[in-house]
């Protein structure tokens, strides 16, 4: 018997399969660059090729693309790294012991192998080779941007004019239209604060949408309070952008001036390198005067264009 081919026990029940959104054409030869323009691609998403090689790449478990390491087991079927590990090392199609075989063969038929882009539904028309695509998609300008409200684990993606409808009638943000802002924020008791969002505000400004964020969440061992401005786009064009924040009362004021994050950035990696005006507790209920019971921070600021 091969080195790990006993039988499994017991047969893991696999996850459901989730299709790969890749479709693939037939590509000629006559270009030997590694990013090419596709021409007559297929232009819905989830229509496999009728090439029997391609198939071959498809995990028989998640039917997702493979890369490596490809594992398989001793009668062949093959299957990618990480259900290999929900599987429990146990062959989901012949129920053999998978043991630590690779597929080398198939690795190296996938390099001479090309791929266009998954977004190519939504305007990516390049080709890349196999081992490309995956890297490429990661950064790809085309694809779908996550939903910036951090409130709550939304799953929604997609465009920007989608995200925006979608912040309006699903989340309830309110929708100002120009470049300055003055917000109010009022909390009853300050000292219970919890790690949650308290507001999001979309900005239209310059013909392009912007989200502020204000929120109360736990530094160390005390509370502190942050705003900053989050770009709806990629980050070359928040680039091209600058705002300011200020806060302050009774002679004093504390001012913040950088430039917005785009929303390729979660929401959470922009507030924990607190790239925005922090605010102290101590310091804010300074600002909100009275009897320090209640929290009560004033906000301006202003967004502008840099030509």
């Amino acid at each position: 018997m091969a080195p790990g081919g006993g039988f499994c026990v017991k047969a893991v029940e696999s996850h459901p399969p989730v299709a790969d959104s890749s479709t693939v054409p037939t590509t000629s030869k006559s270009n030997t660059t590694t990013k090419r323009s596709a021409v007559n691609v297929l232009g819905k998403r989830g229509i496999r090729s009728n090439n029997g090689v391609y198939e071959l790449l498809e995990c028989s478990v998640c039917t997702n693309l493979m890369y490596p390491p490809i594992h398989q087991c001793p009668n062949g079927h093959t299957l990618c790294s990480n259900c290999k590990n929900r599987v429990l090392n146990c062959c989901p199609t012949c129920r053999r012991d998978l043991g630590n075989i690779r597929c080398l063969a198939l690795e190296k038929v996938a390099e001479s192998l090309e791929f266009p882009c998954r977004y190519q539904n939504l305007g990516c028309l390049d080709i890349f080779p196999y081992y490309d695509k995956l890297k490429h998609e990661q950064n790809c300008r085309l694809r779908p941007y996550n939903c910036p409200y951090a409130g709550s684990e939304c799953s929604v993606t997609g465009d920007i004019p989608k995200l925006v409808a979608h912040l309006k009638d699903d989340h309830k943000v309110d929708m100002h239209d120009g470049c300055t802002f003055n917000h109010r924020y009022v909390k009853m008791n300050p000292r219970e604060v919890e790690n949650a969002t308290w507001m999001l505000t979309v900005f239209n400004c310059f013909g392009r949408k912007f989200c502020l964020h204000f929120e109360a969440f736990q530094l160390g061992k005390a509370p502190v309070y942050m705003a900053f401005l989050r770009f709806m786009g990629d980050d070359n064009e928040a680039k091209r952008f600058g705002y300011s924040l200020k806060v302050g009362a009774n002679g004093r004021k504390l001012i913040w001036q950088g430039i917005p994050r785009s929303i390729r950035d979660s929401h959470r990696k922009v507030r924990d390198s607190l790239d925005g005006l922090v605010i102290q507790r101590n310091l804010a209920l300074y600002f909100s005067g009275g009897d320090r019971r209640e929290l009560k921070l004033r906000i301006t600021g202003r967004i502008w264009k840099d030509e």
